[in-house]
C-alpha cells in the first residue's frame, strides 16, 4: 500500500513536535537544579567593582546582569547598556563577570543576575559605595593665646559615607570631652561631621600639638589628620636657687634667678632690702646670676630678683644669713657641763639606792628574830617552849620567816 505524500508530511511534523516537547520538558526538569550565585560587593568611591554570577550546573542557559534600574548590562557576552565604565571580564555557561570602573555613589544599589530557565531564576548582589571623607580642617585657632583664655577649636570634614568619626588629641593624649555633630549633605548620600573642643589655655600647653584625626572604613586604617601647634603667652615664673644652704663668713655664694616666661623675660633686676646692691665690687651680676664674694655679716638681708616680659612682671626673694664658722665649731664641740651634770645625777641616784636598800635589810632582819622567839616567852622550861613553838605553826599568820 502506498501512502499519500500529505499523510507522510503530517506524520513527520507530528513527530518533530513530540520530540521538541520532550526536549523542553527534559530541559525544564534539568534546570530545576540550576541556581545563580552572587555576592554583595563593597567598594570605595572612584575605585573598581567586580560583579560575578556563577552557575555550577548549566545546560547552555543564558545569564544576564542588570542594574538597580533594571537596565540590562550584559546578556551573556553581549553588552546592552552604553556605559564605557562597564566591561566584560568573563562570559561562559557557568559564569558571567562584569567590571564597573570609577564607581560613583549613584552606582550603589541592588544588581540582579538572571538565569533564563523555565521559570527564570535570579540572585541579588548589593553594591555598597563608600564615600571618602575630605581632608579635615581646624577652625577657631588663633596665635598667640594668653594664658587663662578659653580656646574653642572645631574640626570639620565632608563627603563621608557612612558618617566619619572624629577624635581629638593633645600631644598624643586623646581628649574625651568634645562635642560631635553630624549633618546630611545636599546629595542626601554623604555626611558632613564636625567636632568641637573647648579648653582654657595654660602655660603647660605652650608648644603642644593639637591634632584632629578622622577615622573611616574607606581610609584603610590610615586616618586623615589635621594639626596645629599651640603658642601660649604667660607672665614669668621666678625662683632663686642658692649655691649653698649654709653660707659662712669669708666664703662666696652664688644666687641663680631662674625665670621662665613667654615671650622670654628681659634681663633680671637684683636688689637688696628694697634698694640697689650696696657693694658692687663684691656683688657681681652676670645675666641672671648674682655672685657675692668674701661674705660678712653686713651681707645679711633679703635679696630680690625681678623678671618682666610684655605680659607682666614677677619676682622671688631669698633671705641670706651669714654664719660664723668659729661659733659653729664651738657649738659642735663636747658640752662638758652637760656631761658633768649627767654624772652627778647618776652618782646621786646610786647613793640613794644603796641607803634605801640598807635600811630595808636591817628592818626585816629584826622582824625575823622577833618572830622566832614567839612561844618561848611564857614557857617554864625548854620542852614547853618547843611544844608551844610547834603549835604555833598551825596558824601561818602567827609565824613569819624572812629569807634574805
Amino acid at each position: 500500500m502506498r501512502l499519500k505524500p500529505s499523510i507522510v508530511l503530517r506524520f513527520y511534523s507530528l513527530y518533530g513536535i513530540l520530540i521538541q516537547v520532550a526536549a523542553t520538558k527534559s530541559k525544564a526538569k534539568g534546570s530545576q537544579g540550576q541556581f545563580p550565585l552572587t555576592q554583595n560587593v563593597t567598594v570605595i568611591e572612584g575605585e573598581t567593582a567586580t560583579l560575578t554570577c556563577r552557575v555550577d550546573q548549566n545546560d547552555n542557559t543564558s545569564l544576564q546582569w542588570s542594574n538597580p534600574a533594571q537596565q540590562t548590562l550584559y546578556f551573556d557576552d553581549k553588552k546592552a547598556l552604553r556605559d564605557n565604565r562597564i566591561e566584560l571580564l568573563r562570559a561562559s555557561w557557568h559564569e558571567l563577570t562584569i567590571r564597573v570602573t570609577d564607581v560613583s555613589l549613584s552606582d550603589e544599589g541592588q544588581y540582579t543576575c538572571s538565569l533564563f530557565t523555565m521559570p527564570v531564576k535570579t540572585s541579588k548582589a548589593f553594591l555598597t559605595v563608600l564615600g571618602v571623607p575630605g581632608k579635615p580642617q581646624i577652625s577657631g585657632f588663633t596665635s598667640p593665646v594668653m594664658e587663662g583664655e578659653r580656646m574653642e577649636l572645631t574640626c570639620k570634614t565632608s563627603g563621608s559615607k557612612p558618617a566619619a568619626d572624629i577624635r581629638w588629641f593633645k600631644n598624643d593624649k586623646e581628649v574625651k570631652d568634645v562635642q560631635y555633630l553630624k549633618e546630611e549633605d545636599a546629595n542626601r548620600k554623604t555626611f558632613t561631621v564636625s567636632s568641637t573642643m573647648n579648653f582654657r589655655a595654660d602655660r603647660s600647653d605652650d608648644g603642644a600639638v593639637v591634632s584632629c584625626r578622622v577615622d573611616h572604613e574607606s581610609l584603610n586604617s590610615t586616618p586623615q589628620i589635621a594639626m596645629q601647634v599651640l603658642e601660649i603667652h604667660y607672665i614669668p615664673s621666678v625662683k632663686i636657687i642658692p649655691s649653698t644652704s649654709w653660707p659662712e663668713e669669708g666664703q662666696s655664694i652664688t644666687l641663680i634667678c631662674e625665670s621662665k616666661g613667654k615671650p622670654l623675660p628681659d634681663p633680671v633686676l637684683w636688689t637688696k632690702d628694697g634698694g640697689e646692691l650696696p657693694d658692687p665690687e663684691r656683688m657681681v651680676v652676670n645675666g641672671r646670676v648674682l655672685s657675692i664674694n668674701f661674705l660678712n655679716k653686713t651681707d645679711n638681708g633679703t635679696y630680690r630678683c625681678e623678671a618682666e616680659n610684655t605680659i607682666g612682671q614677677n619676682s622671688a626673694e631669698y633671705v641670706l644669713i651669714i654664719h660664723d664658722p668659729n661659733a659653729y665649731a664651738e657649738q659642735t664641740g663636747p658640752d662638758h657641763a652637760l656631761i658633768g651634770g649627767i654624772v652627778a645625777v647618776v652618782v646621786f641616784v646610786t647613793l640613794c639606792s644603796i641607803i634605801l636598800l640598807g635600811r630595808y635589810l636591817a628592818r626585816h632582819k629584826g622582824t625575823y628574830l622577833t618572830n622566832e622567839a614567839k612561844g618561848a616567852e611564857d614557857a617554864p622550861d625548854a620542852d614547853t617552849a618547843i611544844i608551844n613553838a610547834e603549835g604555833s605553826q598551825v596558824n601561818a599568820e602567827e609565824k613569819k620567816e624572812y629569807f634574805i
